[in-house]
């Protein structure tokens, strides 16, 4: 019998069961989906086993630690790329992407290491930022949408305020607030049912590996702690980015092309 930290070929083909279940599934009900769940998970097999490969170099005992960074430089640049190719229709949101992951991940790694909760090894440096920058992109994604949306959708409203004297900043900060509310609120939701519903990736794997439960839900906990405070600071420098990004310096709003073409004209009739 295969243990569960060594299930080898044979237990991810039979895993793939319930591949193959998705798809008859896709069928019965003429979903379509048939090809996007193979290309998908073969696709994923693909691009982990190759991960697994490259990790196995980084992480020997004799690479030097520097290539461990490498990497994690490299799940930035990555990161941010998604992102912007998320939200192709706001401007300099690559760069901007990079300062907030960059920035979350920076902050948490300095924490983590700093304040001595892992050890300085590749093993606890590329698997700690890449769990960090994995929660992260959604929320980032998600906080530059709704400010764009935000923003876009209240726009007379802000022109009011620009009209009466406030600053860009000032006139678009309710809308920005209640962006970053819909974008760090489910990682809010997430960490409050943590191991009531579903018991989280990092722990079910330390089990799995055999760890004593106590020590898994500790590491755990460290865990969910770092990410929902990524979450909070990627989306607060999205957010707050997209939104120096919509103004002038002279105070005035200025929309990306794609996005004012599909408003309405503020002087057209309603209805």
């Amino acid at each position: 019998m295969s243990s569960a930290s060594s299930i080898g070929i044979e237990g991810v083909a039979a895993s793939m069961i319930l591949i193959v279940a998705a798809i008859v599934v896709s069928m019965r009900k003429h979903l379509g989906l048939e090809r996007s769940i193979a290309w998908a998970s073969l696709r994923a097999l693909a691009q982990m086993l190759a991960i697994g490969g490259a990790l196995g170099l980084v992480l020997a005992d004799d690479t030097p630690q520097v290539w461990s960074w490498l990497w994690v430089a490299a799940m930035v640049v990555i990161g941010s790329a998604t992102i912007a190719s998320r939200a192709k229709e706001i401007p300099g949101l690559f760069s901007l992407s990079m300062v907030a992951l960059g920035s979350a991940v920076g902050v948490s790694l300095v924490v983590v290491f700093g304040l001595g909760i892992f050890p300085v090894e590749p093993r606890t440096i590329v698997p700690t930022a890449g769990m960090l920058l994995g929660n992260t992109i959604a929320a980032t994604v998600l906080a530059a949408r709704r400010t764009l949306a935000e923003i876009s959708e209240h726009r007379d409203q802000i022109e009011v305020r620009l009209s009466l004297g406030q600053t860009g900043p000032m006139a678009v900060r309710p809308h920005v607030r209640e962006a970053l509310r819909t974008a760090i609120g489910p990682q809010i939701e997430t960490t409050k049912i943590v191991g009531l519903i579903a018991l989280p990736g990092t722990m079910t794997g330390l089990l799995l590996a055999g760890v004593d439960p106590v020590d898994a839900v500790l590491v755990q906990s460290a865990v969910m702690f770092l990410i929902l405070g990524s979450v909070a600071i990627t989306a607060v420098v999205i957010g707050g980015g997209v939104a120096r990004r919509l103004s002038t310096s002279d105070h005035r709003l200025e929309l990306p092309t794609p996005v004012k073409r599909a408003l309405p004209s503020p002087s057209s009739p309603e209805g």
